[in-house]
């Protein structure tokens, strides 16, 4: 990729520059797939999640959609940037474009839905599961479904989200789900009820 466009392409993403994108696509047409060979990078649509320009990053989606799953060099998709720099309406942005955003892994494997659960954003959280309710079942590398997140950052308004879904879930195979989610054992051995037993708060809202 030509340096100087690349410096372009940086500064039209760090402005929300739509009209200089399109500059730079007329000067080098084939800038976006150069970009896609690259397995890790940072594209303009990691920028523009950080900093929030929604109209950029939505314009970037609709020419280049595969950006939207794209790992940087530290690991981090463009929805993960935006969750991490509370750029809120840049998330619910993305996952309006694209529903399956919710599940896309990032370092450690962990999805937007493993995030918000850690970080207490419940509303956040009811929206991800209401888009993409499969991703639901989705491990980090350590074992631990979003549940067991819930329990380790004590975000128990989260975890009695979470356990709530189950019983309004009317999925088919949804009974097996929740009986697979809550007997998932992570890295050391332990199910959510027997991380739950050790604290009263958790081990209510995972029995009630």
């Amino acid at each position: 990729m030509n340096t100087n466009i690349g410096s372009r392409l940086i500064a039209a993403a760090q402005a929300g520059n739509i009209d200089l994108l399109y500059t730079i696509i007329q000067d080098d047409p084939s800038i976006f797939e150069d970009i896609d060979l690259i397995p890790f990078i940072e594209t303009p649509l990691h920028i523009a999640a950080s900093v929030g320009h929604l109209q950029f990053a939505t314009e970037i989606m609709l020419l280049k959609p595969s950006f939207a799953w794209k790992l940087n060099p530290q690991g981090f998709s463009p929805i993960h940037l935006a969750m991490h720099n509370h750029q809120m309406m840049m998330v619910y942005r993305l996952v309006n474009l694209n529903k399956d955003l919710v599940r896309v892994q990032r370092r450690e494997g962990i999805t937007p839905l493993h995030f918000a659960t850690q970080i207490g954003e419940v509303d956040l959280l009811i929206r991800f599961l209401i888009l993409c309710p499969e991703s639901i079942e989705y491990l980090t590398v350590r074992r631990e479904t979003a549940l067991h997140i819930a329990i380790k950052y004590e975000q128990y308004e989260a975890l009695e989200v979470l356990v709530g879904w189950f019983k309004v879930n009317d999925r088919r195979g949804a009974k097996k789900l929740e009986k697979d989610i809550l007997n998932q054992k992570d890295e050391a051995g332990n199910t959510i009820l027997h991380i739950a037993a050790l604290s009263s708060e958790p081990q209510d809202a995972v029995t009630d």
